[in-house]
């Protein structure tokens, strides 16, 4: 595990390797590759972040992805074609793999770790924030969707491995279904799936829904009334079925108005209550939780997740620890 620090420190889980460069042409996706960057750095001025009052996390090993992952799906991504169909930027398929593995799947492999670490800081102190991950769209023996590992899948499984953990919560807010955990969790009655979704965009998956507990199917450009409600219904309407040990929040902000891939119409203050309606539930209910930052492909996400996350701080949701 990665150095914890002395002192006061966030539960906040970030290094500057998360962030994917492949001589521009990551540009050609609309997923901005630099986001965890540009969340910190704003975090960095107004909440007065750095490198010694956070977490920061290793990169994942193999041995630790083979706890998840089959050994056939990791050999397959050595293959730069299979990497380029998950990354969903056709031209990487031209590229020797030791630099796709560098440019692209070394800096997940760091969001992994981190998704990892986070979720160990969240059962031990509560609340914690990985500010990258939340790779949704991938299983334990397929990728898609910019998803190359299957952290979530990962946490829930360490998570059910502790004795006193018997249920885990997935709340997957991002604009899409979150098929690749699901897929990993269909019939397994120790993870309770509330998914709310745009039902008219990628993936699609009608097989990975039958694993959801609470499937919330949205219409295009929904707005933020509609949207609050309908999530808050799925929480207390899920809540009053079952009382899980710990809660993996996928807080996608793919939602967002003018989001080209999302196609929801929720505005800034929208994300902002709805982050906080999940936060304030599971502290009401003294459960633990780990967020994740999952999708957004808006040019304004970076600044939104940092509103929504000083607005945790503001509200006593998310604060700073003694550690040792």
């Amino acid at each position: 595990m990665a150095e914890i620090k002395p002192k006061e420190c966030w539960p906040i889980v970030y290094r500057k390797e998360y962030n994917v460069t492949f001589f521009g042409l990551e540009n050609l996706h609309p997923f901005d590759s630099k986001k965890w960057a540009h969340i910190y750095k704003i975090l960095k001025n107004t909440l007065g972040l750095n490198q010694s009052n956070i977490y920061v996390p290793d990169e994942i090993t193999e041995d630790e992805l083979l706890t998840i992952h089959s050994d056939k799906y990791l050999k397959s991504l050595k293959w730069s074609y299979v990497a380029a169909r998950i990354s969903e930027i056709p031209v990487v398929v031209l590229f020797p793999n030791f630099l796709v593995q560098r440019q692209y799947l070394r800096p997940i492999r760091f969001q992994v770790g981190g998704t990892r670490l986070a979720g160990k800081i969240a059962r031990k102190e509560g609340v914690a924030i990985n500010l990258g991950g939340g790779f949704h769209h991938c299983s334990k023996d397929r990728g898609g969707g910019f998803c190359p590992y299957a952290d979530i899948s990962l946490v829930v499984n360490d998570a059910l491995q502790e004795n006193d953990c018997k249920l885990v919560m997935i709340i997957d807010l991002d604009a899409h279904q979150g098929n690749g955990y699901e897929r990993d969790f269909i019939g397994n009655s120790k993870v309770f799936i509330i998914d709310v979704f745009n039902k008219n965009i990628y993936p699609k998956d009608t097989y990975a829904e039958t694993a959801i507990s609470k499937a919330v199917k949205l219409d295009y450009f929904i707005q933020d009334y509609e949207y609050l409600t309908s999530v808050e219904s799925a929480l207390i309407e899920s809540f009053v079925k079952v009382k899980p040990d710990f809660i993996i929040y996928n807080a996608g902000t793919d939602i967002l108005k003018g989001d080209k891939l999302g196609l929801l119409s929720i505005t800034p203050e929208g994300v902002i209550q709805r982050d906080e309606m999940v936060f304030k539930l599971a502290q009401q209910n003294n459960i633990p939780l780990v967020m994740l930052t999952s999708g957004g492909y808006h040019k304004s996400t970076a600044n939104i997740i940092a509103a929504s996350l000083q607005n945790l701080v503001q509200q006593g949701l998310v604060k700073p620890s003694q550690v040792e």
